[in-house]
């Protein structure tokens, strides 16, 4: 269990620990006014105490755990009874075993966890110290002790599995950087090299040969890439509670990483050297946008065509450009095209991004070529 299996570890010995000081303590009190229900009860502990300590924690047994603490709690009025010769300042039977059930559910739950159920323990103990007759003074001292326990204890176990959790991600990314590096250099002194081969003989045989080897050059590029991009952007070492735009359990994904995988000879890619953080299902919507605005370069303005994509982050939105060198088209000619039904646009790339809140800005001058401007801002939502 990791880090966690030491806290649990640590509770366990204190859980012991405080167990024999209760027995101390009840023995030392010769059983108080009812010996036999006293034992009773530090027979109940004891058995309580090897249960909680081999059955994996989990909410029910923490619960059941707080129970019992109360009832062992709340039956100490009834077996030290009121007419014992005790000082004052006396603990209940259960002494410190009572922070047992407290320190647990910090380390399960964090800081409110434990918090609340030293709370509710407490509550229990400034009860039991009001009751007439009941020979116990100070009433707050404990509960206040008992309550910063559970809420500092959560505080450094959270504290202690997030870094351990960080620790783990950066021995997975460095394990497969050296994983991607070692491929990478087989991959390059064979087939990367065999890909370029072809390419080149392609474009000197001519004809069907040259379209095979601008095939070969595109895979060389996409492969490439491939090859140089870092680990999946899918595993961002940032923390749950910073990502930014994922919205409640988003995966929060590195657009700039998906958009790399677009480049070939003919496509360019520029992206910032800093991870462009969006939700996955909007990166799906974005790369899809982008993918029809280079299919429409693809169309209109010839296969050998070159293309150009760009992203920036400005604080707000993710801002992705797709620039090409055709012939572009006059004003209007979007809005003629989609009156007479051909909305590859209008449904392909500006519904999509309006179905994220984002817009679509289109600026073509005829014989200089077209941009396509998609600005996705964070924490938006896909809309039907």
């Amino acid at each position: 269990m990791g880090i966690e299996g030491s806290f649990w570890r640590a509770i366990a010995v204190y859980r012991i620990a405080s167990l024999g000081y209760a027995v101390l303590l009840l023995a030392s009190a010769g059983g108080f006014e009812r010996p036999l229900v006293s034992w009773l009860v530090a027979g109940v502990m004891a058995a309580w105490t090897a249960i909680v300590t081999l059955v994996r924690p989990n909410p029910v047994l923490l619960t059941l755990d707080v129970l019992v603490t109360l009832a062992c709690m709340l039956i100490s009025p009834y077996v030290q009874g009121p007419g014992t010769p005790t000082p004052a300042g006396l603990m209940p039977l259960t002494a410190t075993w009572v922070a047992g059930p407290v320190l647990a559910w910090a380390v399960y739950g964090g800081r409110r966890a434990g918090a609340v159920s030293a709370i509710v323990l407490s509550l229990a103990d400034l009860w039991l110290r009001g009751l007439p007759g009941w020979p116990l003074s100070t009433p707050v001292n404990g509960a206040v002790l008992l309550i910063l326990a559970g809420t500092v204890a959560g505080h450094v176990a959270r504290l202690a599995k997030d870094a351990e959790e960080r620790l783990q991600r950066a021995a997975r990314r460095e394990a497969a950087t050296r994983e991607r590096e070692r491929l990478a250099r087989g991959i390059h002194d064979s087939v990367l090299q065999v890909l370029a081969l072809v390419q080149r003989r392609g474009l000197e045989i001519g004809g069907e040969a040259a379209e095979l080897g601008r095939l070969a050059g595109e895979q060389e590029a996409a492969l490439r890439e491939m090859v140089r991009a870092g680990p999946p952007a899918d595993d961002l070492d940032m923390d749950r509670d910073t990502r930014q735009g994922g919205g409640v359990g988003g995966e929060v994904v590195d657009v700039g990483a998906r958009l790399r995988r677009l480049s070939t000879p003919l496509v360019t890619v520029a992206t910032p050297a800093t991870p462009l953080r969006l939700p996955a299902h909007q990166t799906g919507e974005v790369l899809a946008a982008v993918g029809a605005a280079l299919d429409n370069v693809a169309r209109h303005c010839g296969a050998n065509a070159r293309a150009w994509v760009f992203a920036e982050d400005d604080g707000a939105r993710i801002i992705v450009t797709v620039r090409d060198e055709g012939p572009g088209f006059p004003a209007g000619r979007l809005a003629q095209a989609e009156a007479e039904g051909r909305l590859g646009i209008a449904q392909s790339v500006r519904g999509r991004i309006a179905g994220l809140g984002g817009t679509v800005s289109i600026t073509s001058v005829p014989g200089r070529g077209t941009e396509v401007e998609l600005a996705v801002p964070y924490g938006t939502t896909v809309t039907a």
